[in-house]
């Protein structure tokens, strides 16, 4: 539990109750949940807080995921930290576009349940 407690992850979500429902699932498995409504948000808090894992939505105001994830990509720190992208878009080539800026997955939201995302970010950071 005490490796699990020190991992901090972002969620960067404009839908406030599957953000808080999120938040609340990773609290309690024992992450360190840091949260932002939109790309802009996300980006300055990745960058200064430095999560080891981002759960980034890819369709919201201000910055969109995409762009956000460009732009982490652009900083030393962001360039190799795992982003697990959700969305509701399936349009496949959408998801092949997406994913070429390295995220590690592309999460369609109405596919998984809360668990099966908590399953998913164990994995990725390998606990």
């Amino acid at each position: 539990m005490d490796i699990i407690q020190r991992k901090k992850i972002l969620i960067v979500e404009d839908d406030e109750s599957l953000r808080n429902a999120l938040k609340y699932k990773i609290n309690r498995e024992g992450f360190s949940a840091l949260i932002a409504k939109d790309g802009e948000e996300g980006l300055e808090i990745g960058i200064k807080e430095k999560p080891d894992l981002i759960l980034l939505d890819v369709l919201m105001p201000k910055m969109n995921g995409v762009t956000m994830l460009k732009k982490l990509r652009e900083n030393s720190w962001g360039k190799n930290v795992p982003v697990l992208l959700l969305s509701n878009d399936d349009d496949p080539e959408h998801i092949r576009e997406t994913l070429k800026d390295n995220a590690v997955d592309y999460l369609i939201k109405s596919d998984w349940e809360l668990g099966n995302i908590i399953k998913r970010i164990k994995e990725t950071i390998q606990l």
